[in-house]
């Protein structure tokens, strides 16, 4: 059976071992011996998740930001206010993980404001929020303007 054969078994049979194999053959050079197939299918796999995970916390830091800054419910705010501030560290975490995402901000950004405001205006159908975010996209305000404090 072939190397090749092998790792694929070992693919299918067990993701990490797979991974800490391909792993040793890539630090020894061993090309010839590597599962390439699915090797480029992980590292795919990789960009399409640190894409997909843009996308899901700005819906979540969205609709957050929006019942903080639109729901008149003071027994709510803080846990509004933790869930923001814990989606903005992973934001900025992810971002200095992956610093090109920002060039991605803005696309998701729009698609996120869509879901969020689509999610909040189901959950609170008598709140009139905005159509459109009010205030600014960039990456820096989104992830440390406390916009309810703002008149």
């Amino acid at each position: 059976m072939s190397d090749a054969k092998i790792s694929r078994t070992l693919y299918e049979q067990d993701i990490l071992l797979w991974l800490e194999d391909t792993v040793a053959k890539l630090k020894a050079q061993d090309f010839a011996h590597l599962d390439i197939e699915h090797l480029i299918e992980e590292v795919e796999a990789l960009g399409t998740s640190q894409k997909k995970e843009l996308l899901s916390r700005l819906v979540i830091l969205l609709e957050h930001l929006l019942k903080r800054i639109y729901i008149p419910s003071p027994n709510n705010c803080r846990g509004w206010e933790r869930t923001i501030r814990t989606q903005r560290v992973e934001l900025q975490l992810l971002l200095d993980a992956a610093p090109s995402l920002v060039t991605r901000w803005e696309a998701s950004f729009e698609k996120a404001w869509r879901i969020a405001l689509k999610t909040v205006c189901r959950e609170y159908p008598t709140i009139a929020f905005p159509v459109t975010w009010p205030y600014g996209q960039a990456p820096e305000e989104i992830l440390d303007r406390d916009f309810w404090l703002v008149p």
